[in-house]
């Protein structure tokens, strides 16, 4: 069975990371734990972007955080980006099992709409999935519908379900439906 590792980066409620390990291992079927020790992202701020370089922050994942786990999923909820995006959701290694998933553009707040727990910790959940899945070689999926489809907005996170479709499910080693 693969271990997820679940690395807060930055500052990082403990309300979100336990029922994403939940969700997590339910999906996945895998063991996932919650890392005690975070990181500390200040090495990657742009003061320029006023964001942080998502890229920077797997450079680091890939020096050794949790060599005991299978994948790594960074959770932050500072601002993500990369140098030719405005911002970023997230950003993974394809198959090199580090990958991060920022929670700060999947708040209801940020939009300017009032605080919606269950909202963020289901898109949330499809973030982590959806990078994780990447971790395990996958692209992006052409089904609207798969957590494995491109999402540019929060709308499209919530368009899509929290499932790998059939065609993306062999590849993290769930067989077909």
């Amino acid at each position: 069975m693969s271990l997820i590792s679940l690395l807060p980066v930055g500052k990082v409620d403990r309300a979100l990371l336990v029922p994403l390990a939940e969700g997590l291992a339910q999906h996945l079927r895998a063991a996932c734990s919650i890392e005690s020790a975070g990181l500390n992202a200040d090495f990657a701020f742009n003061p320029a972007r006023r964001q942080y370089h998502s890229t920077e922050i797997l450079k680091k994942l890939l020096n050794g955080h949790a060599p005991e786990a299978t994948k790594v999923l960074a959770v932050t909820e500072l601002d993500l980006y990369i140098p030719v995006l405005t911002f970023v959701f997230g950003e993974a290694h394809l198959e090199n099992g580090c990958a991060v998933v920022s929670t700060h553009r999947l708040r209801q707040e940020f939009y300017g709409l009032p605080p919606h727990p269950a909202v963020l910790a289901e898109r949330l959940l499809k973030e982590a999935l959806h990078e994780l899945g990447h971790t395990y070689g996958l692209r992006h999926c052409s089904d609207y519908r798969c957590v494995m489809s491109s999402s540019n907005a929060v709308e499209r996170i919530d368009l899509k379900d929290a499932e790998f479709c059939s065609n993306c499910r062999p590849a993290v080693g769930l067989g077909r439906n």
